[in-house]
């Protein structure tokens, strides 16, 4: 339990600090206090990730519980919806190429076919 709440906290932070570092990167010692935080938060002396999530993570997430389900679920359906739709997409291009490559070889032993006299023709077994 204690692993998951730091990789909560910490995946927390990452997003975060992905748009902050830009902003703020510039201050003095920015990256030394950055890697105190992570150091602070890993630590099974001072258990900051376990404070952060419990006081602020924790009881954020148990009120959004409902509207965290609803969201996935919607997201599940949107999945499943854009599966079908590029599926259906990919055979319906599929089945084209082959419509064309169909057609273009059918020319290719017509004219083959022509080539041959039909005494060539009567002489081939019959199938």
């Amino acid at each position: 339990v204690r692993w998951m709440m730091y990789w909560i906290v910490f995946a927390l932070f990452m997003a975060t600090e992905t748009f902050t570092d830009l902003l703020i990167s510039w201050f003095p010692f920015y990256y030394e206090v950055k890697m105190a935080f992570v150091i602070w938060l890993l630590s099974p002396y001072t258990r900051g990730a376990s404070l952060l999530y419990r006081r602020f993570l924790h009881p954020t997430l148990a009120r959004k519980e409902k509207d965290i389900d609803a969201f996935l679920v919607r997201a599940q359906q949107r999945g499943y919806e854009t599966v079908l739709r590029f599926g259906k997409r990919g055979l319906n291009l599929a089945a084209t190429a082959a419509v064309q490559a169909a057609t273009k070889s059918q020319g290719a032993l017509a004219g083959r076919l022509r080539s041959f006299s039909m005494q060539d023709l009567r002489s081939l077994p019959e199938q």
